[in-house]
């Protein structure tokens, strides 16, 4: 009976911790690296965003002065 007082069960396998929906390291690292490409993505579009209207200002400004 003093075995089974210290027994102590084995962690989960990764089928369990599939079953509870826990994301794998792979998955995780997809997960970042499709984050960083959004996250580039929308700082161009800013980016494009922002010379945009700078430009449209000038002009803007330019046909005001006339």
């Amino acid at each position: 009976m003093g075995e089974q007082e210290n027994y102590q069960p084995a962690a989960p396998s990764s089928a369990a911790s599939e079953d509870r929906g826990d994301p794998t390291t792979q998955q995780m690292r997809t997960i970042g690296q499709r984050r960083r490409e959004a996250e580039r993505k929308l700082d161009l579009h800013l980016e494009e965003a922002r010379h945009r209207d700078g430009a449209s200002a000038s002009e803007s400004e330019g046909h005001s002065e006339a």
